[in-house]
């Protein structure tokens, strides 16, 4: 890290939790800090997506402990938070969990003190909750537990004896949730049955709680540690022990979800995925996001964007046809800019190629005229074939790379058609990473001819020898993708994201 001279204006320091895994409980709180860092330090253990939402110039630095390996020592990432507070950066310390409840927040905020900073505490979901929970293990029950004690099984190694007093727990009538436990598994639960605590009382093990790669073993304490061995779990894991844990076999539902266990390449644009992401996540389904491209808005100075947008403003069109929500966004971006707002369509008819595209008109108080059954061009030519044409002026908004069918066909019909590219999509490199990890995934989806092609223009994917199943969300993305070599094996029936996801979900079926 290179040296920060001091400013005289400080930030407080954020010690933000960011929850258990599941990128879903992150707070609010934590991701308007994310957003506004200029550099942030951040955990192993933090949710895979928590840092997309950082500014493109944010310092990303990461200060993980990973189990026998070396790594940045406490004192070291005490230095450097009081070395970027006292710069006047905005500093986030990014933790797993919650940053107070063994996660060494209370020392870091104590270094911050001493130094002269303030700071800001954001507690975090924190895993003896959540990942119980998500393994259907309520930490109390009215008839089971009306306590429950969170306990380390990881101590400071200088310390010479542990302050773990088993012997008290074992007395203790309530529920036990140990964190980092699971090397210690088999000399707790020894120690918990010579102190008192019955042999056959219900015990599990959660490994990677509130993920995908979420694993549950359960069993009794007295034979826990060995079927945990035989299972192969591995850190990160939380153990759970007292009768709570037996209300697993009724209440389990995280793995009971229909896309649990699936991994699902999407390769939207950048600044797309998050919707189809939410929604294959929401099914259970572990989402590898490989960004091929983005969206740039058009410039509103080019004149096959200006000339058109005074027409627009003049009211010259008869009908105005979408083609994407992205194309809504953009348009409403290009008016607003010049005054204008949902009034301006009072002289236009209004045609949305799909539900999603309809719902981003409505949001802006406007509703579609004409929709489409099947969400492409040719359901759009098919619902207008009843709109008379000759001479009406029809503008499609749209992106740059469009296909030419529909406004070629309306002037066929008699149009006088203006193509408005309101946005354009560009290459982008994604993750090595992710890239790397899409090879082994079960499914990959396209949403459109220009993700087929951004992915073959990264030179890192053979589609003859590519292994997951290849799903797309129509007859147009799927004819690209066969002209590019893939096997496309299923087909959204349905030409949105929601028949997108029923059609992954159809093929996991199978």
């Amino acid at each position: 890290m290179t040296d920060i001279a001091p400013k005289d204006r400080q930030y407080p320091v954020a010690l933000v939790g960011a929850g258990p895994g599941d990128p879903g409980l992150m707070t609010r709180r934590c991701l308007e800090l994310v957003a506004e860092a200029d550099v942030i330090y951040y955990d192993r253990l933090i949710p895979p997506e928590a840092l997309d939402g950082a500014k493109p110039e944010a310092e990303l630095v990461y200060v993980g402990k990973e189990p026998g390996k070396p790594g940045l020592g406490q004192e070291e990432i005490n230095r450097r938070l009081v070395e970027s507070g006292k710069a006047g950066l905005r500093v986030v310390r990014l933790k797993g969990g919650d940053p107070f409840v063994y996660g060494r927040g209370a020392e870091e905020a104590e270094a911050l003190r001493a130094a002269g900073l303030e700071f800001e505490v954001v507690p975090g979901v924190t895993a003896g909750v959540a990942a119980s929970a998500y393994a259907g293990i309520p930490v109390t029950y009215r008839d089971d537990s009306s306590t429950v004690t969170f306990a380390t099984g990881h101590e400071d190694p200088s310390r010479n004896e542990s302050r773990l007093d088993l012997d008290l727990l074992a007395q203790t009538s309530g529920t036990l949730v140990f964190y980092m436990g699971l090397r210690k598994l088999a000399g707790f639960a020894e120690a918990l049955i010579a102190g008192g605590r019955p042999a056959d009382q219900p015990a599990a093990v959660i490994e990677s709680g509130t993920t995908p790669a979420q694993r549950v073993v359960t069993g009794t304490l007295v034979g826990i540690a060995e079927a945990v061995e035989a299972e192969g779990l591995k850190p990160p894991a939380l153990v759970v022990i007292g009768d709570v844990a037996a209300r697993r076999e009724d209440l389990s539902w995280f793995e009971r979800r229909p896309l649990f266990g699936v991994s699902i390449v999407v390769t939207r644009a950048k600044e797309r995925v998050s919707g189809l992401a939410a929604r294959l996540r929401a099914l259970g389904g572990e989402v590898i996001e490989v960004p091929v491209s983005r969206t740039e808005p058009a410039d509103p100075h080019d004149p096959s964007v200006s000339e058109p947008l005074d027409r627009f403003a003049d009211g010259d069109f008869d009908l105005v046809c979408f083609t994407s929500p992205t194309g809504v966004g953009c348009f409403f971006e290009l008016i607003e800019a010049r005054g204008l707002d949902a009034r301006a369509f009072s002289g236009s008819e209004l045609a949305a190629i799909g539900p999603s595209t309809a719902r981003a008109l409505g949001t802006r108080g406007l509703k579609a005229d004409h929709l489409p059954e099947r969400f492409v061009s040719e359901g759009m030519l098919r619902t207008l074939e009843k709109v008379p044409m000759d001479g009406r002026w029809v503008l499609v908004a749209r992106a740059a790379e469009g296909r030419q069918l529909l406004p070629e066909t309306l002037r066929e019909r008699g149009a006088e058609v203006v193509v408005m590219p309101v946005y354009r999509t560009v290459p982008e490199e994604p993750p090595e990473v992710s890239l790397e990890r899409a090879g082994s995934a079960d499914f990959i989806t396209f949403t459109s001819a220009s993700s087929v092609h951004n992915l073959i223009r990264t030179g890192v994917v053979d589609p003859a020898s590519f292994e997951p199943s290849v799903v797309t969300i129509g007859p147009v993305t799927s004819e690209a993708a066969r002209e590019a070599g893939f096997q496309v094996e299923h087909e959204a029936e349905r030409h949105d994201l929601d028949g997108l996801v029923e059609a992954v979900q159809a093929a996991r079926s199978k």
